[in-house]
């Protein structure tokens, strides 16, 4: 068992989950988080004047997959989220020892 998370741009949840929708997964939770990566912050035009904000919105996607079928999920996640412009997300597979009901 893997836990897979995956940390996607808001606009690109949906579409994200619409492709696990048929994926091999034992379970997915969906979290709306802040973060940043190698951007580090951005500039939003707000009322005239520029903010500077450290934290990005963004969405949390963790599932739980079977080992074998890891690579198929993550490939599904990346068809999905990849949008070849910095700021895409992040992807994490991380043992998981079981999944009980």
């Amino acid at each position: 068992m893997k836990q897979v998370i995956a940390i996607v741009k808001p606009y690109l949840a949906e579409k994200v989950l619409e492709a696990l929708k048929r994926a091999p997964m034992e379970a997915c939770s969906v979290h709306e988080v802040k973060g940043f990566g190698r951007q580090k912050s951005y500039l939003e035009d707000y009322s005239n004047s520029e903010y500077a904000l450290s934290f990005l919105p963004k969405v949390e996607i963790t599932v739980w997959v079977d080992t074998t079928r890891v690579e198929e999920v993550v490939s599904k996640m990346v068809a999905a989220a990849r949008t070849g412009r910095i700021g895409d997300g992040k992807i994490f597979v991380m043992p998981g020892e079981s999944c009980l009901p």
